[in-house]
């Protein structure tokens, strides 16, 4: 619908899928995983209303389809959401408090590196853009990763519950794949 589509498109195709843009309920069928980008949560938000895609997405997620959300995508899978604009509706799966544009504006923005649990070798690069962070997960989510070092040491930044993954930061624009792979590895085991 709206923000980085391509950046996520050229990291699955990296990892050797077969990549799809959603923006119909029609382009929804027969889907294996489905990826929200970053970008701004309002209007992805808007926009899956006005397309029409929130209910069907809802089932879908229901039933147990693994979505990946980065970023602005993290949000729209948070249960609840801190600082949201008035009338946002998160699609929600994730048991999560994000805060909205938590790390700052977009001067404020930086790289950090993360290890990241289920990501074996060297550490993660997290690009952090008007990034989101996680204010506390319930018992049904776990932290996959939390900033290390600086002032934002210790805020959550990726969070996993069943077949749902977020991350706040934007690994589609550094060139490591490692979390497209684990998103991939996510939708072949709900495949079977």
């Amino acid at each position: 619908m709206q923000g980085d589509v391509r950046e996520h498109a050229r990291a699955l195709h990296g990892c050797g899928t077969d990549v799809r843009r959603v923006r119909r309920p029609r382009e929804l069928e027969d889907l294996d995983g489905l990826v929200i980008p970053g970008g701004e949560s309002t209007t992805m938000d808007k926009l899956i209303r006005v397309f029409d895609l929130r209910e069907r997405l809802l089932k879908l997620m229901a039933d147990g389809l693994p979505v990946y959300g980065s970023c602005a995508g993290m949000i729209m899978l948070a249960d609840r959401v801190e600082d949201a604009a008035a009338g946002q509706q998160p699609l929600g799966g994730i048991d999560m408090v994000v805060r909205r544009n938590a790390f700052g504006r977009q001067v404020d923005s930086f790289e950090a590196d993360l290890r990241v649990k289920g990501i074996e070798g060297s550490s993660v690069r997290g690009i952090f853009i008007r990034a989101p962070w996680v204010e506390s997960v319930g018992p049904g989510a776990q932290i996959l990763a939390e900033v290390e070092r600086g002032p934002a040491a210790g805020r959550i930044v990726a969070v996993r519950q069943g077949n749902l993954l977020a991350t706040s930061f934007h690994p589609e624009i550094t060139g490591d794949t490692r979390v497209h792979r684990l998103f991939v590895e996510m939708v072949r085991d709900a495949a079977g």
